[in-house]
């Protein structure tokens, strides 16, 4: 990238140009950071530490968590990093890395939902052969090409993002994002927005109908439900899984798949937060620690370190 540009770095604007409000924005940002983190990881833990919780839906779980980790960990402790040392610089090779890891870990949490809402469908409307298709096989092949497809994706838009040319610098967002350096660019980035529609339709708006369709019919199969308290917790869980799956796919949508003429910096940066940080932060909340099995396994593993009286 930097034998084609002007350019051998950038400069990273952050939240908000005025340092209060950045200020203000930063500790917000990190306290969500380390709530996702430690909701996170406590979940892989203690699916891992459980042999009873060694099934397709707690694999999935475990994943998305690993996933969540990850995808908040490209953006923040690098952001983090530069306000405690007062820089607002990143290599144009450093860029690069870092979209190309955001993009794949976006895209594989994506796609994740969308097998973890198959593997919803399939033990709520066909239970008897549930264990005989999501067998362990299934379930690691699942993950297996959620990865493969994310990698390709985000490997086709790094190298398209390799040739093209920066005369500017500053980038008016916190991490590099590929929609802020396309903006950026004085080539010719036709291909890269067409590509961003098409691969952006394999990675996300093709998740979220098959996500969209399988709650439907799992709606229509909880309906016929005699017990009134069964179609209650069902659809508790069910529209609490909804909600976050909306703000996660809406605000992404938002930013990546709207005309550029309806785009602000202000708006796009908030929409930006949504996805990376909040819905990261709510996933161990709404997928796992409300789960009661994995309550239990979670206070039998912090038991093991007297820890146990926070829950």
């Amino acid at each position: 990238m930097a034998n084609q540009t002007q350019v051998s770095e950038f400069i990273l604007l952050g939240l908000s140009e005025q340092p209060r409000q950045q200020q203000a924005l930063l500790g917000l940002v990190c306290s969500l950071y380390l709530i996702g983190c430690l909701g996170n990881l406590l979940t892989i833990l203690a699916i891992v530490s459980d042999p009873r919780l060694h099934s397709p839906m707690y694999f999935f779980l475990s994943n998305l968590s690993l996933l969540d980790v990850c995808f908040t960990s490209t953006t923040i402790p690098k952001m983090l990093l530069n306000h405690l040392c007062g820089l607002t610089t990143i290599s144009s090779s450093a860029c690069l890395v870092q979209m190309y890891f955001f993009i794949t870990f976006g895209a594989a949490d994506s796609i994740l939902l969308s097998a973890m809402a198959y593997d919803r469908y399939l033990a709520i409307c066909r239970p008897l052969h549930y264990m005989t298709i999501m067998s362990m096989l299934r379930c690691a092949s699942l993950v297996a090409v959620t990865w493969v497809v994310a990698s390709f994706i985000s490997l086709v838009h790094t190298i398209l993002m390799t040739r093209l040319s920066f005369h500017a610098s500053r980038i008016p967002h916190f991490f590099c994002d590929i929609n802020a350096l396309i903006k950026l660019s004085c080539s010719d980035t036709q291909v890269n927005e067409m590509l961003m529609l098409v691969l952006g339709g394999s990675g996300v708006l093709v998740p979220f109908v098959c996500i969209m369709a399988s709650y439907t019919l799992i709606a229509v199969a909880v309906w016929k439900v005699p017990s009134a308290r069964g179609k209650w917790k069902a659809f508790s869980t069910c529209g609490s899984h909804l909600c976050v799956v909306s703000l996660f796919y809406g605000t992404i949508i938002g930013v990546y798949f709207n005309p550029a003429s309806t785009h602000t910096t202000y708006r796009d940066m908030a929409a930006t937060v949504m996805y990376t940080m909040v819905t990261p932060m709510l996933n161990p909340f709404i997928y796992s620690l409300r789960n009661r099995d994995l309550r239990s396994a979670l206070r039998r593993l912090l038991s093991q370190n007297h820890f146990a009286k926070a829950l």
